[in-house]
């Protein structure tokens, strides 16, 4: 079952890359970009509950689809180029093994546990 999610998530992150060729912005703006959601960690300094529900925000797929599509009826290339590189990232997380968080630890995913 894992190997079965880990291609549906490459297959994402490939229509991610997909999507962000039909944008007008340069190739170098996608790797760029790419990393930036994980700033969201931030919310662990403060604890493990305000880090986990901060992080599962950003990475919850739904939000990068949602964004993406809201510029996608406004003609909002930079709304879509944001929508494009959260669900980009949360594809490639999820390659991974980073899932979306429990409250209790940061290595406690949805996937189960980082490095076990």
């Amino acid at each position: 079952m894992k190997t079965l999610l880990t291609f549906e998530d490459i297959g994402e992150f490939v229509l991610a890359v997909f999507l962000f060729s039909r944008l007008e912005y340069a190739w170098w703006w996608f790797p760029a970009l790419l990393l930036l959601p994980d700033l969201s960690m931030i919310g662990y300094l403060v604890n493990t509950r305000i880090g986990a529900y901060l992080y599962n925000f950003v990475h919850h797929k739904a939000l990068g689809i949602g964004v993406a599509l809201v510029g996608f009826s406004l003609t909002s290339s930079p709304l879509m180029l944001i929508g494009i590189i959260l669900f980009a990232h949360s594809a490639m997380d999820r390659i991974f093994g980073y899932g979306l968080k429990y409250t209790d630890s940061f290595k406690h995913t949805h996937l189960g546990w980082i490095g076990k």
